[in-house]
Parts: structure tokens; sequence; C-alpha cells
């Protein structure tokens, strides 16, 4: 397996509640990747993407996987929750601290940017490395699903929460998420202000307190008159347009890697509704319905997706890496 480096940025202690976690930031240049074969090339600025953990543990490897607009920190509460595993998460391309996506976002760049943080994670993991766990929400278990099928011993499970997975279209409809992030207000006069925003109206209401804490904390940058958002508003429609132009429900059937397909409650024309075809379209996959929680299902019920990823962890044999 290829060597990866990692410049690092910023070591930060993290409050959550009476605990106290460090989690170091760290910054993995993408033309690693390019060098390695992972990718093709890059070309001008050197990609770089934002990842964070805490020193390894020989638990078992999660790595996590936000979804379209968000970032690393939605996971904080998780992490916390999560202690004994030794848990990575990472900003997409675009997204948080890792550098700007292209103007056109193909979401194969999502799956290949999973890969280079997965092997990443590896390499800088405990050996003998426990099962290798991959997390994803939303665009994030695209991309973990993605990588999966580009490198089929990447992980031992998969654990993603509705992905964006779409029956071919001969049409690309117009998005409402798309139409909506273009209306998204960009700047706050203050950090409260945007969480008081956003705790008041869907779909950002049903996030747990503290998810939508770091959310808002991480998810800003100072600018002149206040705080605006690190994610574009045109750059989250984009790649929600975007969304539907992968093959991904094609190649279903040649994952073979064990994987749970979780699902909030049943909503037309949503993730959840295609979430249970997916899940039967996985040769090893299994499905799973909360209808008591929504597209958000792991950021508004961390302490029950906790749980369950600690029961899907340790149905797996240790896996020796």
């Amino acid at each position: 397996m290829p060597t990866y480096t990692a410049r690092w940025i910023i070591n930060r202690s993290i409050t959550y509640g009476d605990v106290v976690t460090s989690w170091v930031q760290h910054s993995v240049s993408v033309s690693a990747a390019a060098n390695a074969g992972i990718i093709d090339d890059t070309h001008g600025d050197v990609p770089r993407l934002a990842v964070y953990c805490r020193p390894p543990v020989a638990a078992g490897l999660l790595v996590c996987a936000h979804a379209t607009g968000l970032h690393a920190h939605v996971f904080a509460t998780l992490a916390k929750l999560l202690a004994e595993y030794d848990l990575v998460a990472y900003d997409a391309r675009g997204h948080g601290a890792s550098s700007p996506g292209p103007v056109t976002p193909e979401w194969d760049m999502y799956g290949t940017d999973a890969r280079i943080v997965t092997r990443w994670a590896r390499q800088r993991a405990l050996r003998p490395i426990g099962p290798v766990v991959g997390v994803g929400h939303s665009m994030g278990a695209t991309a973990l699903v993605m990588a999966a099928l580009v490198e089929p011993t990447l992980f031992d499970l998969l654990i993603v929460v509705e992905p964006i997975i779409f029956p071919p279209r001969d049409v690309t409809p117009d998005s409402p998420l798309a139409a909506g992030a273009r209306r998204r207000r960009t700047v706050f006069p203050s950090l409260d202000a945007a969480r008081e925003n956003y705790a008041a109206k869907p779909p950002l209401n049903e996030l747990d307190p503290r998810v939508l804490r770091d959310y808002v904390h991480h998810g800003f940058v100072a600018v002149d008159g206040g705080y605006a958002l690190r994610c574009a508003p045109e750059y989250e429609a984009r790649t929600y347009e975007m969304g539907v132009a992968h093959d991904t429900w094609h190649r279903l059937d040649e994952l073979l890697v064990p994987t749970l397909v979780l699902a909030g409650r049943l909503a037309p024309q949503q993730p959840s509704a295609l979430a249970s075809d997916i899940a039967s379209r996985i040769p090893s996959a299994r499905f799973e319905r909360w209808d008591d929680a929504g597209h958000f299902a792991p950021l508004e019920r961390p302490e029950r997706f906790a749980d369950l990823v600690r029961r899907e962890v340790e149905h797996l044999a240790p896996t020796i890496s």
C-alpha cells in the first residue's frame, strides 16, 4: 500500500460537555494520490483534504464521510460517544477546511477523496488493524460506496445512511435541494445568530443541539460584517445537481462489502424512498429504517446511532491487515 504524507496544521482541543477530546487536523495532499496512481493528475494548486482524528487505538477504524453542505465536525459528538474506536472524519472538497472544489463537482471526485482518506487512515492505524468501517451519510455514504467499488478490500463493513444513488434518468430533473441551497443565507452577524436561525426551521432544526452547535462553529469563517458559510451555496447547489449523474446504481451488485443501509422515515421523492431498493441490489446488504428520525438520522439521534455502529462492529470478526 502506498505511503501518504500529511502536513500537520493545528492541534485543537474541543470540549464536549465535561469531556475534552483532542482532535488533530491534518492536511492530506491529493498529489500523493496522483503519484500513487489513485487519480490521474493534478494541475495548478495542489488540492488538500482536511482530516480530523485522535491518537489511534486498536479497537477498530471508523472513517466518517459527511453529507452535502456539511463538514467533518458534525461527527464530533459521535466521536465522543465512540471513544473506544479510531474515528477519522474529513471535509470533502469544497467543504469545511478542505481545498475548494471544481466548478462542476463530479461525484467520482468524492469517491476518490474517500479512498485517499481511508488509505491514509489505514496507514496511520495501529497494527494489527481492527475492522475498517466506512460510516457515511447521504453524499458521504455514496462516496464510500464508490470507494469500495474501486477497492473491494478497503473496508470490512459499510454503514451508509440514505446514500444518494438514483436509477438512471433520461433528463436531469430540477432539484428542489439545489434551489433551496441557492436561496440559502450566506452571512450572519454572529455564530449565535446563525445557530438560532437554523434551530428555528427545517431541516437543521432536527439536528441534535450538540451537532448543530458544531456545524455552526466549524461551518463558518469570519468575514467583514460577520460570518460566512464555508461551503458556498452555489457549490452546494451544483453538488446536488450532479448527484444524479453518476452510474453507481448500475454497479451496486458488484459491491461485495457487508453493508448496512439505514434510512429515516419514508418520504416520497426523497432518498429514504430508495434506500430499501439500494439495499436489495447489494448482495451482502441489510436494511434498517428508523421511523422516528429523518434524513439526518445519525445527527438527530447520535446516541442511538453510536449504539448501532458498536453493534455492527462487534458482529464483525477481527480483521488483521
